[in-house]
């Protein structure tokens, strides 16, 4: 036992300087537990580490949101802390409107003048699908880590592997962010301070062939490759210290990065400098024999180019679902969820429908099929020259939209590692990813995201990332709005702090069959070997999932799960659903295979 008393004597030490130094995590109103009562708790628990039978601590809120009794020992157990407010979760997800510069240039060069079009109905899809993720998201206060974690809890009582495909498929969606956006960034950087036949932007080492996924594909590293590189650890540095502080930083660059959208989105709108002739004829383009750019028509061909802009466009418009990842970090989980992702998504309704309109109609078809808007390399120079100004505010507009870049980058790190942690913490990822260090960042899974870029860095075309991401984007949006009626029917007892109107739950539904349509009939536009590449990628979830459920837990879930389930320990409670989830699973590949043979052959 005296191993015990120092144990208890250190943590009532900590916890006192706690209450000194540092912004309480709870609300005033939770009763905070005497010595004694730390005592012993903390004295049982450490018995119960030393013998081996340790269980999950306990939960730090009840249903409803409110702190529990005892919410203090979740500080001491290594947990996320309770920190912010919708407008924090905001902020964080600011970074969403950057990343319409990731593929504006390429949705452009493919689609020609109707590209624009591609953004506000991708947009408007994302909008109306943020309503089914805010009601789910409010079933469940004490997670982080986004939507699909809250889906994955439908879908788990109907299949153990369609569950965590959830999870897996929306964290391959989100962290290819951090490669794109930092070569991006760094494409900016090296184009600004070099000229473009410079040494430093043309030397290359190649490392491996991969044009049988597509035309010109290699694994390389280069200066866009190095600089990327010190991008992502700034932004790892920026983010060690906890959400809060995350949220801080985002609100300061969100001011800066903004800023240049709003204003590329709306000058040549009010300037009138948008001549008609970029917008009309309204057709795909096409090319002759020759390669040169001519007016296409709506047949095959061109449908088959306007429903591959949609397809890379909802990588990014649909991303400010982001904003739920940090439910269980919000002070008031019940009323910031659903006001964070709405104000969210009118910021991106804004942002994706005005950039797109403006930037095509000022270039013109001519202008998006130059080299650098295709690469996205040379977006940021076009930025500035559409509005004008001098050398020094073409070059500040530039620097504030690198700034974007990194507020993108930001955010996605913040969720897709977050991601990760409730994803080991649910049982369904390796268990090393659950841990947090004493701010409450999820800082192996942060490293995990980061080791994961550097490879990606090495590819040389990151539209190609892009879409191969997009792939598992689009299977976890499927999976997830159709979770939305599985939850009412496997729960329809449980309260929810925002229940979506019926009629939104059902255009969530009809929103998932054309995200499917989207899927098996966009991606190949990207590649060739684009929809087999993310099919391969979807797959690696299987043995991860099977290690960590059958080997490391012994084929049992975490309790901690199944309470967030809301039955009891050792038990899933009845499939009122029946069979209408295993017809939909069906029904999804059906139409994937379907659209993929109409419009690729």
């Amino acid at each position: 036992m005296p191993l015990l008393q120092v144990y208890c004597v250190l943590c009532n030490l900590s916890l006192r300087w706690d209450r000194k130094t540092s912004v309480p995590h709870r609300r005033k109103s939770a009763p905070e537990p005497t010595t004694e009562t730390r005592n012993i708790i903390l004295g049982e628990h450490m018995s119960q580490v030393i013998e081996g039978t340790a269980a999950t601590p306990s939960r730090t809120a009840v249903a409803d949101g409110t702190p529990s009794e005892f919410g203090w020992i979740e500080e001491k157990m290594g947990e996320l802390h309770r920190t912010i407010g919708w407008k924090d979760a905001f902020w964080v997800a600011s970074g969403v409107p950057a990343l319409v510069l990731f593929s504006i240039g390429g949705i452009a060069a493919t689609v020609g003048k109707p590209s624009w079009l591609c953004w506000t109905l991708s947009v408007l899809f994302g909008f109306f699908q943020a309503f089914v993720y805010a009601e789910i998201a409010g079933l469940f206060p004490g997670k982080s880590g986004g939507a699909s974690i809250y889906g994955a809890a439908a879908w788990v009582r109907y299949s153990k592997i369609i569950a965590p495909l959830s999870v897996w498929s929306n964290w391959l969606a989100w962290t290819p962010v951090l490669t794109i956006g930092s070569g991006i960034a760094a494409g900016y950087i090296l184009t600004a301070l070099f000229p473009a036949d410079a040494a430093v932007n043309t030397w290359e080492l190649t490392l491996l062939d991969l044009g049988s996924l597509k035309e010109g594909l290699h694994i390389r590293i280069n200066a866009t490759f190095i600089v990327a590189a010190i991008l992502l650890l700034f932004t790892f540095a920026a983010q060690h210290h906890g959400i809060l502080r995350t949220a801080k930083i985002q609100m300061i660059l969100g001011v800066a990065a903004l800023t240049p959208l709003l204003i590329v989105g709306l000058v040549p709108l009010i300037t009138g400098d948008m001549p008609k002739e970029n917008f009309t004829p309204f057709v795909p383009i096409a090319f002759d024999d020759g390669g040169n750019a001519i007016d296409g028509a709506w047949n095959l061909a061109g449908w088959t180019l306007f429903i591959g802009g949609i397809y890379i466009a909802s990588w990014s418009s649909y991303a400010f679902e982001t904003a739920v990842c940090y439910t269980r970090e919000f002070r008031d989980p019940k009323t910031d969820t659903f006001k964070a992702i709405l104000w969210a998504g009118v910021l991106c309704v804004a942002t994706y429908t005005l950039i797109p309109l403006s930037f095509q109609g000022s270039l013109g078809v001519a202008g998006m099929l130059e080299p650098g808007i295709i690469d996205g390399s040379g977006v940021a120079a076009a930025m500035s020259n559409m509005v004008g100004g001098g050398q020094f505010f073409k070059g500040l507009l530039v620097i504030m939209l690198i700034l974007s870049l990194l507020l993108g980058v930001m955010t996605s790190m913040a969720g897709s590692s977050r991601t990760l942690y409730q994803g080991s913490v649910d049982g369904w990822l390796p268990k090393y990813l659950s841990h947090v260090n004493q701010h409450g960042a999820p800082t192996r899974a942060m490293w995990t995201d980061l080791g994961f870029n550097l490879v990606l860095l090495m590819m040389s075309d990151y539209l190609f990332v892009l879409a191969v991401s997009n792939i598992c984007y689009l299977v976890f949006i499927y999976l997830n709005l159709h979770a939305g009626w599985i939850h009412r029917l496997d729960n329809p007892h449980i309260e929810r702090p925002y229940r979506c109107p019926n009629w939104l739950m059902g255009l969530g539904v009809v929103l998932a069959f054309v995200n499917a349509v989207m899927l098996g009939g966009g991606a190949n536009v990207w590649g060739a070997g684009t929809l087999t590449t993310g099919v391969v990628a979807l797959a690696l979830i299987v043995p991860v999932f099977w290690y960590r459920h059958y080997i490391v837990d012994g084929g049992r879930f975490p309790e901690r799960m199944l309470e967030d389930l809301h039955v009891a320990p050792g038990r899933m409670s009845a499939k009122r659903a029946g069979v209408l989830p295993y017809l939909t699973l069906a029904a999804g590949v059906a139409i994937v295979f379907i659209a993929n043979r109409i419009f690729h052959g």
